[in-house]
Parts: structure tokens; C-alpha cells; sequence
């Protein structure tokens, strides 16, 4: 890729956006955080003291194309990929805000659905969008929409994805996959057997089940990368090997197939409504009991366990044998979220 130029792999996830992050941004913001977590940490969001308080901050910009998919629009995503990111760091989701940028002559119609479709996800949670900006953009400048939302949580306790340990059971709260394939499959008209749906969801009651069930470590939810990146990221930041049980790893018939076509691994494509939890080996059984009784839990399984390493995720074929699963460079599909 070019050195000196911004690509669609610098927004897409994977090691290439780790790396402008690192070279530049954390370079170039130099005053440090008021918290236990802060910018240098790469979570999926910071973790600010209040008093006795320690409230946790995110903030999302969202581009999909399309704006409209089997499962949800970009005003669902928008609210399910703030929410989530409060909820993997423990935080119950307080208030969110919410700026748009439109480009001019765009339907009101198809605004109104996005709003109320925001409105709806952010009912699931009980999290009022409180606060906002609307800007628009003359034609050619924009294509169609960008929405950015902001979330401020209260962690009770505060989870980070380093704090994985060896011995540590490690589930995944549904089917993988869901929206990568969705999106792909819509933009580019591809037809499969069986019915493709964006799994775009606020997954706050089900995280806060498996931390009510047991004693929960790292969260993550494996958005940009799938759970390829997700889980090196967990990995590398905890100082563990992950070891994965690649038939455990649960994939819909739909999407296996539409990535059997195409080439694409699985592991890296997005999930929009699903958890990476981390539990204690004696607590797995009760957490995953309690995953499961949530409205975006039922599919949930353990799909494998840390142990002592050096930061790397090591799959499990079902096949027999064993393969480095890495980060991926970018996501497979651009403007997913």
C-alpha cells in the first residue's frame, strides 16, 4: 500500500490501522488520560474516574454501504456499536449523542427510518441519545451519510481486554460473521442458500447476564476483523495464548457458504451483536447457562481457553493439526460499519 497515503485498509481494522494509530495518532496526542484507561491502552473505549465513580467513554463513526441491509440500517448499527463497546469495557450504558452528516437532496423519508430505528435500539437498552449535531453536505461531497455516536457507561467493575488468564474459558455469544457476509452479499448481489441476516444488536443484557453468572475477565466484541482480530488483540494485551476449537466456532450455513465461494475466512469477517466473554474454567458452565437465556445469547459456545504463552491464538482444526491464526491487514469488506 502506499507509505505516504490514507487507504481503505487504515480504516478497516486490522494491522494497518493498528499501525497508523500507533505511528501517528498516539504519537501526535500526547496529553494523558485522567483514568485507569486511557488512549495508549487501544481499548474499546476509556475508562474516567468520577469521584468513587469510573465511567467509561467511546465514541464510533459509522459509513456502511448500503445504509439499508437485511437486519438493520446504519441508525441500528450506529447505537448496537456504541452500546457494545460500553458494555465489553462493563459498562451499562448512561446516555449516548449523536452527529450526523447528510448530503443534500437525501430523503427525509429514509432519515425518519433511520432515526426511529435508532430510537428503537436505543429503547433495548433503556440509554436516551441525548445530545447531537446535524451538518450537511452539498451533493458530490458525500456519499449519502455519515452518523457518529457517542456513549458514556458506568463500569461496576471496569473490564479491559488484557485481562485474560491462563487456564481462563473463552465463548462467543453467537454465530460469527453475520453482518461481514450480509453486507457483502447485499452490496455485491451475491445469492446463497438460505437466508443471510446482519446480526446488529445491543448486546448490553447479555453481557451484563454472564457477568451477574460468574466471574468474568476480558470482553470484546469482534467488529472491524472478526474474531481473528479480536482475539490476537485479547492475546497479545493479556501476554497468553488463545487455543481455539475451530468445530466449536459457530458459523450459519449461509455464511460458511458465501465464504467457501469467495475465499474469505470466516474468523475475519464482522459480527455487529456479538460478545468475546472470558470467564474462570469453574464459572464457564453457569455463565454460558446465562448467555443463553438472552435474547442474543441462544447460539452462544465456548470455543476455546488461554493458556500460558506469549500472545498468540492457535487454531484447532477440525480436521486434525494446527494453524497461527493472525490479525488480519484489513477487513475483507470495506465500509462495513
Amino acid at each position: 500500500m502506499p507509505e505516504d497515503k490514507i487507504t481503505l485498509e487504515h480504516g478497516a481494522g486490522g494491522t494497518a490501522m493498528m499501525k497508523l494509530i500507533k505511528e501517528i495518532i498516539l504519537k501526535e496526542f500526547s496529553l494523558k488520560q485522567r483514568g485507569p484507561v486511557g488512549l495508549d491502552e487501544l481499548d474499546d473505549g476509556a475508562a474516567v474516574t468520577v469521584g468513587d465513580n469510573t465511567l467509561i467513554f467511546t465514541t464510533d463513526s459509522h459509513t456502511v454501504k448500503p445504509l439499508f441491509f437485511p437486519g438493520g440500517d446504519i441508525g441500528r448499527l450506529a447505537v448496537s456499536g456504541t452500546v457494545n463497546d460500553l458494555a465489553v469495557m462493563g459498562g451499562q450504558p448512561l446516555a449516548m449523542a449523536c452527529a450526523v452528516v447528510i448530503r443534500e437532496g437525501f430523503p427525509l423519508d429514509d432519515y425518519r427510518r433511520i432515526c426511529r430505528s435508532m430510537d428503537t435500539a436505543a429503547r433495548e437498552v433503556d440509554v436516551p441519545i441525548v445530545t447531537g449535531d446535524t451538518k450537511v453536505m452539498e451533493k458530490g461531497a458525500l456519499d449519502e451519510m455519515i452518523v457518529t455516536t457517542t456513549g458514556i457507561g458506568l463500569a461496576k467493575p471496569l473490564k479491559t481486554d488484557s485481562m485474560l488468564k491462563p487456564g481462563e474459558k473463552v465463548l462467543i455469544t453467537g454465530n460469527i460473521g453475520d453482518h461481514g457476509a450480509t453486507i457483502l452479499a447485499c452490496r455485491e448481489g451475491i445469492a446463497v442458500e438460505g437466508e443471510l441476516k446482519s446480526d446488529v444488536a445491543p448486546i448490553w443484557e447479555t453481557v451484563q447476564a454472564a457477568m451477574k453468572a460468574g466471574e468474568v475477565s476480558a470482553m470484546k466484541d469482534p467488529t472491524r476483523g472478526g474474531i481473528a482480530m479480536a482475539l490476537n488483540e485479547i492475546a497479545s494485551k493479556s501476554k497468553v495464548d488463545i487455543v481455539l476449537e475451530e468445530e466449536n466456532i459457530p458459523i450459519s450455513k449461509p455464511v460458511r457458504s458465501l465464504t467457501e465461494m469467495l475465499g474469505i475466512d470466516p474468523l475475519t469477517l464482522t459480527s455487529e451483536g456479538r460478545a468475546i466473554i472470558c470467564v474462570k474454567a469453574e464459572d464457564c458452565d453457569a455463565v454460558l447457562s446465562a448467555v443463553r437465556k438472552t435474547k442474543y445469547g441462544k447460539d452462544a459456545q465456548v470455543i476455546g481457553e488461554a493458556k500460558e504463552g506469549i500472545g498468540t491464538v492457535v487454531l484447532k482444526m477440525a480436521g486434525g493439526g494446527r494453524r497461527l491464526l493472525r490479525p488480519p491487514i484489513g477487513d475483507p469488506v470495506p465500509r462495513i460499519c
